[in-house]
């Protein structure tokens, strides 16, 4: 199991140096997508996180991977470089999830997730988004998540809130009350 606890201090050290350099959105979109890339491909993701492979090895891997993804913000890469050096490249997905979810609390953003039957409308997202931001006071990025077995409706997370109007949900709901009669 991956200690949090050390994946939290590489995240809270590279969003200071970030914010420091006012680069904090670009080096989360990036770290973001470096994380993603590596964490698609397996035989990359074997390189990387696998000890039987040098020290070197692995530098080489990470320095072809940051050329790759194009221009790079020096603090991104030199984080990535010291991950190699001190060994822990196996925090990455960690470090990423955890270095977004502070750039967002920085920025006053929520992230959320929605979970409909059918695909929504990109306008029926923004309304949504803007309902959320009313609620909660704070700004609210969505993900999209189809779910067939939602049966119509919509179910909206927001944080550790969870906002349900499914007709699954419904009509469970009208179930329970059945019985107890």
């Amino acid at each position: 199991m991956v200690n949090v606890s050390i994946a939290r201090r590489y995240a809270r050290a590279l969003l200071d140096v970030a914010t420091e350099a006012g680069r904090a959105e670009a080096v989360s979109e990036q770290l973001t997508s470096f994380s993603s890339a590596v964490g698609q491909n397996r035989e990359l993701a074997d390189v990387l996180f696998n000890p039987a492979y040098s020290r070197e090895q692995r530098a080489r891997v990470v320095e072809s991977l940051l050329k790759a993804l194009g221009p790079v913000e020096t603090v991104l890469a030199n984080s990535m470089r010291l991950l190699v050096d001190r060994n822990r490249l196996g925090y990455l997905p960690d470090i990423a999830r955890l270095y977004r979810d502070m750039v967002d609390a920085q920025a006053g953003r929520l992230r959320g997730h929605v979970t409909s039957a059918v695909p929504l409308p990109a306008d029926t997202l923004q309304s949504l988004a803007g309902t959320l931001k009313q609620l909660t006071q704070r700004n609210v990025v969505l993900e999209s998540r189809v779910d067939p077995s939602v049966l119509g409706g919509v179910a909206a997370q927001v944080g550790s809130t969870l906002y349900d109007g499914t007709l699954r949900t419904q009509l469970e709901q009208l179930r329970r009350e059945l019985k107890q009669r």
